[in-house]
């Protein structure tokens, strides 16, 4: 192979891959400035508005509704 060819093959390449890598960076660096501003606005939303104050005076968990059955480890069930 022609030594010319070589080197411009070594640059063409070392420029493609200087290009991705500053591709990859620029998205991680979009990424976790999105992340960051998403975390501070849920923050800042809490802040405002805290959980205390929803008009209920008592504070009652959660409640799961529907139907659930009991399943026993000795006995199988059959539905």
């Amino acid at each position: 192979m022609h030594p010319l060819l070589r080197v411009v093959s070594l640059l063409l390449g070392l420029a493609l891959l200087g290009l991705l890598l500053f591709f990859g960076l620029v998205a991680a660096g979009i990424l976790l400035v999105g992340g960051g501003v998403l975390l501070a606005w849920r923050q800042w939303k809490k802040l405002r508005n805290p959980p205390g104050k929803g008009g209920t005076t008592t504070a009652r968990p959660p409640v799961l509704e529907g139907e659930f059955v009991v399943l026993s480890s000795e006995r199988r069930s059959t539905h």
